[in-house]
């Protein structure tokens, strides 16, 4: 509490971006999570997660205030114009100084607290068994073994302490290659492919321009032999090959295909860390942009390279994912093994196994390409103060559209929607759960994140009929996927990068309504098989009623009512057992009863964001909180 210096600012201004809308005004709360606009006039709440503030910036004093721009990881940028100057400040130091802990342990997740105590804090973080998944592709076996090298993380520290390596690779083999490569990261098993293709992930050799290392040579011919069916494997750098060269000087490099046996290399162009997050900006900048023309923003979408980066990371995937599907062991990697080979590893994977398109199987996938093999998630996404600027990229990020593309090409094939990919980009930024926090699997077993916080997939799993996508399709004509890269299916992901062009609120995904029809219309088809059962129930009544001579009308039932029941018990006598509902104990019916059963149609479907009340029991829906966060 002591870093906030004003808690409450009174008549501030909301200035959107695009700036159609009339400014609100309204009271400005800060806490140690969140910032919170509340109009005064419709008592609307705006709610901002701290770590998602990406940028603070205190814009040039204007006639009405001071202007404060506060832009997200998310893509929403507003600005607060703040009355008192001195406010202003109070609020800018304080934002810069929580929206990024000194330390770790500062984090949203070692705070968070669920509002619903029915999600226990050990759900999600033990569904995911990184054996049980090999197992799963029928590894170990004959040719792959599990070796416990790294155990306590000392072979290599950013590796999983379970990894699959060459069964005919003795020990000594695989701690030599390890000392060969960059950060101890030495080749192993990331998926093994029904018809006995391997993709195995690596770092860079320490070549330079001439070492070469024994035992890295026999591990790499080990994997080509746990493949029989093939007489060479590919080696896939997927950097660009001046990138590849440059490192040569620093003692780094690619392998020699002189000295490796029987293997073909290729070299693919993505970009460095540094490219992409700069791309990424020019992206915002231009997302960001009030008014523009049509050439202004197609200039700057191509300016910014962003859909070519993309292009790039599925073209890699898409041609190993076409290797192994053809037979033949592939080994990526890039320069130290933790980004590009991450992006192009799961996607891969995700081509050619349809498990890895199921919510679970794609929360598997993430487990073990990103989490397991370490991607550097605390550095990559700039949680803390002390990280590196230069470290930052949005690798995942990219790895999420790339996956978007595909789900546009493919919409049966994938179980989750766009929602679900844009749920977990920004749980990413917001720390709000302790999956994503660390470097490395080491990083989260010593912060004991499965003991202190909760897990992301624990949430999906209480919400998991939110991110289901009304389309899928278990078929077997999804099994492979060979997407259309031409740069025509390269599209802008607006639904992430611009969702917030109308205002505070991000525009309802298609995919949201679709999912809301079906579930309505599975409630209407519950319903008629109820009304009709109710129907053939009262025919059956009033049929005994009519033998006894009681006038149908003393029940408040009219005999044109009567009519059509004997009507519908004749039609439906043949999908009905009609006898045993006449035999059945039936409830005396009652003629408020009857029009309130007839009249109580289970929801009135409506577009989910203009539904302000139950339909059933006409309970208020709340529609004055926004919260643009990944808070409960």
């Amino acid at each position: 509490m002591e870093l906030i210096r004003t808690p409450k600012i009174e008549n501030v201004r909301l200035v959107f971006r695009n700036g159609k809308k009339k400014p609100p005004v309204g009271t400005l709360y800060l806490t140690t999570t969140h910032l919170i606009f509340v109009d005064a006039e419709s008592r609307k709440e705006t709610w901002i997660t701290l770590p998602h503030i990406g940028q603070v910036i205190k814009l040039p004093l204007s006639t009405v205030g001071a202007p404060l721009q506060i832009r997200c990881k998310t893509f929403l940028s507003v600005t607060f114009i703040i009355v008192k100057e001195r406010d202003c400040h109070d609020l800018y130091v304080s934002l810069t100084s929580l929206c990024q802990p000194v330390h770790i342990e500062g984090l949203y997740c070692f705070h968070y607290t669920p509002s619903r105590s029915l999600i226990r804090r050990s759900l999600g973080w033990y569904q995911f068994d990184i054996q049980a998944e090999y197992q799963r592709f029928g590894v170990p076996n004959q040719y792959w073994s599990l070796t416990n090298l790294n155990k306590d993380y000392e072979l290599c520290d950013t590796y999983p302490k379970y990894l699959y390596a060459p069964s005919g690779a003795s020990s000594a083999v695989i701690i030599g290659s390890s000392k060969f490569r960059s950060k101890g990261r030495f080749p192993v098993l990331s998926y093994l492919h029904s018809n006995g293709a391997a993709l195995c992930r690596c770092s860079q050799p320490l070549s330079g321009f001439s070492a070469r290392c024994l035992e890295d040579e026999q591990l790499m011919a080990s994997i080509l032999q746990a493949n029989p069916r093939t007489r060479f494997m590919y080696v896939v750098d997927t950097r660009p090959r001046i990138n590849a060269m440059a490192n040569r000087a620093a003692g780094k490099g690619y392998e020699n295909e002189a000295h490796y046996s029987d293997i073909k290399f290729m070299f693919f162009g993505i970009e460095n860390i540094h490219v992409m997050r700069s791309s990424l900006n020019k992206l915002s900048e231009t997302c960001e942009l009030k008014d523009p023309s049509i050439n202004t923003f197609l200039n700057g979408l191509q300016s910014c390279g962003w859909l070519r980066h993309i292009k790039a990371i599925l073209d890699t995937s898409h041609w190993v994912a076409t290797s192994m599907e053809e037979g033949f062991t592939v080994l990526v990697h890039c320069s130290d093994g933790w980004d590009r080979t991450a992006q192009v590893c799961a996607i891969a994977a995700l081509l050619l196994d349809p498990f890895y398109r199921t919510i679970h199987g794609f929360q598997a996938l993430i487990e073990k390409e990103w989490l397991a093999f370490g991607h550097k998630f605390t550095d990559r996404c700039g949680f803390l103060q002390t990280s590196d600027s230069k470290e930052i990229s949005p690798v995942f990020g990219q790895f999420l559209d790339c996956i978007w593309q595909l789900t546009r090409q493919f919409p049966t094939a994938f179980q989750f929607s766009e929602k679900y990919l844009i749920m977990m980009h920004d749980y990413l930024y917001s720390c709000q759960y302790g999956t994503f926090i660390g470097n490395c699997e080491k990083d989260r077993v010593d912060l004991r994140v499965s003991e202190r916080t909760y897990s992301l997939w624990g949430f999906v799993s209480a919400n998991i009929n939110d991110f289901l996508n009304p389309f899928y399709l278990n078929d077997k004509e999804n099994q492979i996927l060979r997407p259309d890269l031409s740069p025509s299916n390269i599209q802008f992901w607006r639904g992430l990068y611009c969702r917030f062009d109308s205002g505070i609120e991000s525009v309802e995904p298609v995919n949201d309504i679709a999912l809301s029809l079906q579930d309505q219309t599975a409630s209407l088809q519950d319903h008629v098989k109820f009304l009709k059962k109710r129907i053939i129930s009262l025919a059956g009544m009033l049929g005994s009623k009519k033998e006894e001579g009681i006038v149908p009308e003393q029940n408040g039932v009219s005999s044109s009512v009567m009519r059509l029941s004997k009507l519908t018990v004749k039609e439906d006598t043949k999908k009905l057992d009609v006898d045993s509902v006449f035999h059945s104990e039936c409830d005396p019916f009652s003629k408020s009863q009857l029009e309130t059963e007839l009249n109580s149609v289970a929801v009135t479907w409506k577009n989910i964001g203009e539904t302000t009340e139950c339909p059933s029991c006409q309970t208020p829906f709340s529609q004055s909180v926004t919260k643009v966060s990944s808070t409960d």
